[in-house]
């Protein structure tokens, strides 16, 4: 008889975030009570193809794809609502096609096509309970346009901003060019809309820059955001946990970057920043490996503005399971502004929580625990009517009418 819970942990992904992607995951999957769960790691490759296997938990053995795949199974999940079943792609000639079967998914992906919603989809059709954000929120986190949009509507300040689509680029490139800085004044930070791990982002001080900026970001997104760049900047972070009711924030972090902004290196491999990498390549550990002060030193009354504003935009934008709310300081003004929010962040802010004092293993009992309160209440939702319309001779009619109707 079945006993434990057996934890579906999914990453990887069509996402140039593929590999911090790994990192969290592996971090999660050691930090997951064995003896309460089971744990099935499953790979989405950056070409789509999913697996599954034992050799997915260690990092070292993504550094060869091709054996690292000869050791795990191509595995699929059907879109069957009801079907929590793991199943092999190459169908054995005697026995079964079952891996096994999945009461709960913990996504750790990250970027396009795995964090904006396209995976929450997915799952949704299966009805297996999954921790984080639903489709809604995941959607509109990762996409900083439509998430500024709604911030500000609520009433929650973030720096000002304007965009536009690729395509508007390509036709007319000196009219967005003029829009642009009839908006903003340089200096300004260029972002792909729905990128995350500050891939693609470049802080730009005349239009010679914003054109490369701009000419970089399109490659990654077909929505452009351009944004006022603060110059005297702190970044402060603050993760909030819980579901789009009822939830908490951990202590605040200040990241510290290398330059005018946090980047990739910054956030993945120590930046070169004091305490980071030096005189050769570090592997990294993911966000683990952000050069931090925490908690961050800051007086009460801004440390109380910044939690409560992270919870605030939790809740406006509809958010379940653990975030990372990013904020900015302008030092110079003193003005506190979000400036994004990541849905499933990297390493999952456990360090963020472990300083609030909750141990990594108790944050993903709680990401768990809240799938299936989520789950349970979806359940009391009216998805459907158990009435056939097509049984009312009305309604038939009408149907029959619908395709060259005469008068």
């Amino acid at each position: 008889m079945k006993s434990k819970v057996n934890v579906g942990v999914i990453f990887g992904g069509r996402s140039v975030e593929n590999e911090i992607s790994v990192l969290t995951a592996i971090q999660a999957m050691e930090a997951i009570d064995t003896t309460k769960y089971d744990v099935t790691p499953i790979y989405i490759s950056k070409q789509g193809v999913w697996y599954t296997g034992e050799a997915l938990r260690k990092s070292e053995n993504y550094r060869d794809m091709d054996s690292l795949y000869a050791r795990c199974e191509a595995v699929y999940l059907r879109p069957i609502y009801g079907d929590n079943n793991l199943y092999k792609v190459k169908r054995p000639l005697f026995g079964s096609d079952i891996v096994t079967s999945l009461d709960v998914i913990l996504p750790a992906l990250h970027g396009t096509n795995c964090e904006d919603g396209s995976f929450q989809g997915a799952i949704e059709m299966t009805g297996i309970p999954y921790a984080g954000c639903n489709v809604l929120a995941s959607a509109n986190g990762m996409d900083k346009i439509t998430m500024k949009m709604i911030l500000k509507e609520s009433g929650i300040p973030v720096i000002d901003y304007t965009w536009f689509s690729d395509k508007e680029w390509f036709d007319n490139q000196q009219g967005v060019i003029e829009r642009t800085e009839g908006k903003l004044q340089y200096p300004m930070i260029v972002k792909p809309a729905d990128s995350g791990s500050s891939v693609g982002i470049t802080a730009v001080h005349n239009r010679e820059e914003l054109v490369e900026a701009v000419d970089n970001a399109v490659s990654y997104s077909k929505r452009i955001i351009v944004e006022r760049l603060v110059e005297k900047l702190k970044e402060i972070n603050c993760s909030v946990l819980g579901n789009y009711y009822e939830c908490e924030a951990s202590v605040c972090e200040a990241p510290i970057r290398s330059g005018e902004i946090l980047s990739y290196a910054d956030k993945y491999l120590g930046g070169g920043a004091k305490g980071g990498a030096k005189g050769g390549v570090k592997q990294s550990q993911g966000m683990r490996s952000t050069v931090r002060e925490i908690p961050a030193n800051l007086p009460d009354e801004v440390t109380t503005f910044i939690r409560t504003t992270a919870v605030d935009t939790f809740k406006a934008l509809a958010c379940d399971g653990v975030s990372r709310i990013d904020f900015m300081i302008d030092e110079a003004t003193g003005k506190i502004y979000v400036n994004e929010i990541n849905t499933i962040p990297g390493s999952l802010s456990f360090y963020l929580w472990e300083a609030t004092g909750v141990e990594f293993n108790e944050l993903v009992e709680r990401l768990i625990e809240i799938a299936f309160e989520r789950k349970r209440d979806s359940s009391f939702k009216t998805t459907s009517y158990k009435e056939n319309i097509f049984n009312y001779s009305s309604a038939a009619s009408g149907a029959k009418g619908a395709k060259g109707a005469k008068r």
